[in-house]
C-alpha cells in the first residue's frame, strides 16, 4: 500500500485553474454553471471534448524513493516516512468526457448537458502504522501508534449531468446544473479510532506489555467484491456494464454565478459536486474492532506434566477481544465537493465582431485574476491558490499563464493554449511546467486536453 502511494504520483491536483471563466470554452460551464460565455452552441467530439489527469503528493517525490545516490533503497523509505507528518496526502484523479452539447435557448438562457466518466483517489499518509509496518515497534517502547491516521477514499463513476446557465442582465449570470452518478466502484476508510502502544512493566509478568486499545477500523466497498475473482476480462465487461446505471446511484448538484461589479471588474463563484451516493448494490465492509493487551506467554510447567495450549489459548483471547467481522450492508458517501471564488480585471478593450445572441458586445484583450479552489476530504477542506494573467491573441487564439500556490509545490507554473479553426476550437492545459523537466522530482502535475465544435453564431 506504501509503494503504491509513492507511485501515485507518477499519475499525471484536481483544481482546474486554468479554465476557470474562459468565456469561450464549453469546458469552463463544468467548473461554473453560472459563468459567462460568448458562444451560442457546442457539440464535443465523444471521448476527446476532455481528457483530465491529474495527481500530487504532498510529502515526497518518487526521485526521494527511487533516486541513485548509493544509498539502501530501505533507508530512503524510511527516511522519506519520517519526514512526512499525518496530513500529507495523496491524491490522483481522472476524467474524460464522453459526449458533450450544448445551445442557446433564447437570449438569457444556455442548457449544456453530457456525460462524463470520473476517477477519484485520496489517502491521507498513515505516519504512525507505515512506521510500525516498516520497522515494527522496537525503537518505540512506550510510544503510541495512532489508528485514526488511516483515512482514505476512493471511486470510479459515470456523471450524466443537465445544466442551464441564466443571464438575468447585464449584471448577473446564474446557473445550475443537476447530477446522475452511476457508481462503478468506490473505497472509503475515514472515521478510524484506536491506538496501539508496547509499554514497559519492570514489576509485571513480562518485560513488556502491548495494548490494543478502544480499536475501531472500517473498510466500505462497493463493486469489488462480485469482481475480485474474475478474470480481466469479465471484471472489465461487469465494470462496463455499471457505467449505465448497472450498478449503485446517487444525485448531485452544481451551483454557479458571475457579477459584473464594473465593467472591468468581474467576480464568481460555485459549488461543484453537491451529491451523494447510495452504496446497496455489491457491498462488502471489512470491520476490526476491540481492546486488548497481553503480557506475552508465561511458560507454567504443572505438576501432570500435560502440555498446555498456549499458542491455542492466545489466539483465543485475540478472537475473542479483537474482532475481524466481514459483513454486507448499505451505506452512503458524499462525494468531494468543490468550490471556486475568483475575480478578473480586465483591460486592453477591443471591440470585436458578435452576434447579438452572444453574452458581451464588448470584451477586452486581458484579464488577471485570482482564484481560491478548494476540495472537501475527509480531514477539511484542501486548498490552492491563483493567480493568471489571460491573454486573447486574437478573436480565435488565446493563451493563459497561471501561479499555484498548493500543498504540493510554491513554484506550480501553467499554461493553457486554445485556438479556433472555423468552428472546430482545441486547447490544451497544463500545471506545473516546471515539474515536467523531471516527473520523478514533481510532486503534482496535470494534464488537460479538449476538442469541440464551437458555434458564435449560426
Amino acid at each position: 500500500l506504501i509503494t503504491f502511494l509513492f507511485c501515485v504520483s507518477l499519475l499525471s491536483a484536481q483544481n482546474k485553474p486554468l479554465l476557470y471563466n474562459v468565456d469561450d470554452l464549453p469546458q469552463s460551464l463544468m467548473l461554473n454553471p453560472g459563468t459567462q460565455i460568448d458562444f451560442i452552441g457546442h457539440v464535443g467530439l465523444p471521448f476527446l471534448s476532455q481528457i483530465h489527469f491529474s495527481a500530487g503528493t504532498s510529502g515526497v517525490s518518487l526521485h526521494d524513493i527511487f533516486r541513485n545516490d548509493g544509498t539502501n533503497i530501505n533507508t530512503r523509505i524510511r527516511e522519506a516516512m519520517h519526514s512526512m507528518t499525518s496530513y500529507d496526502h495523496f491524491t490522483a484523479n481522472e476524467q474524460v468526457e464522453i459526449i458533450s452539447l450544448g445551445w442557446k435557448l433564447d437570449k438569457r438562457n444556455y442548457l449544456s448537458t453530457g456525460i462524463y466518466q470520473e476517477l477519484d483517489f485520496f489517502s491521507y499518509f498513515p505516519k504512525d502504522l507505515a512506521i510500525l509496518v516498516n520497522e515494527g515497534n522496537a525503537n518505540y517502547i512506550n510510544d503510541t501508534f495512532d489508528f485514526s491516521q488511516a483515512a482514505f477514499t476512493g471511486e470510479i463513476l459515470t456523471v450524466y449531468h443537465l445544466g442551464l446557465n441564466h443571464k438575468f442582465d447585464e449584471q448577473l449570470t446564474v446557473g445550475v446544473r443537476g447530477k446522475l452518478y452511476s457508481g462503478i466502484f468506490n473505497v472509503e476508510s475515514t472515521s478510524n479510532t484506536g491506538t496501539f502502544s508496547t509499554i514497559t512493566t519492570p514489576q509485571g509478568p513480562n518485560k513488556y506489555r502491548h495494548i490494543v486499545e478502544n480499536m475501531d477500523v472500517l473498510v466500505n466497498t462497493s463493486g469489488f467484491a462480485s469482481v475480485k475473482d474474475m478474470n480481466v476480462q469479465n471484471a472489465t465487461a461487469e465494470l462496463l456494464k455499471r457505467s449505465f446505471f448497472g450498478g449503485n446511484v446517487g444525485l448531485g448538484l452544481d451551483l454557479g454565478l458571475s457579477y459584473v461589479v464594473t465593467e472591468q471588474f468581474v467576480a464568481s463563484a460555485s459549488v461543484q459536486d453537491i451529491g451523494l451516493m447510495f452504496q446497496r448494490d455489491d457491498v462488502e465492509s471489512y470491520h476490526y474492532y476491540g481492546s486488548y493487551q497481553t503480557d506475552g506467554l508465561e511458560p507454567l510447567f504443572p505438576d501432570s506434566g500435560s502440555t498446555i495450549p498456549y499458542w491455542d489459548d492466545f489466539e483465543n483471547q485475540v478472537k475473542t477481544n479483537l474482532v475481524d467481522k466481514t459483513y454486507n450492508e448499505a451505506y452512503i458517501t458524499w462525494r468531494p465537493a468543490k468550490f471556486n471564488l475568483a475575480i478578473e480585471y480586465g483591460f486592453g478593450q477591443a471591440y470585436l465582431p458578435c452576434n447579438y445572441l452572444t453574452v458581451n458586445k464588448v470584451r477586452f484583450m486581458n484579464q488577471i485574476g485570482m482564484n481560491l479552489a478548494g476540495v472537501l476530504r475527509p480531514r477539511g477542506l484542501v486548498y490552492a491558490f491563483t493567480t493568471y494573467w489571460d491573454k486573447k491573441l486574437t478573436d480565435k487564439q488565446r493563451f493563459r499563464i497561471a501561479h499555484t500556490l498548493d500543498d504540493y509545490s510554491l513554484a506550480n507554473f501553467g499554461l493553457m493554449y486554445s485556438v479556433t479553426f472555423n468552428k472546430f476550437n482545441i486547447y490544451l492545459a497544463a500545471n506545473n511546467l516546471l515539474g515536467f523537466r523531471n516527473l520523478a522530482k514533481a510532486r503534482s502535475t496535470s494534464v488537460q486536453f479538449g476538442l469541440h465544435i464551437v458555434y458564435k453564431a449560426f
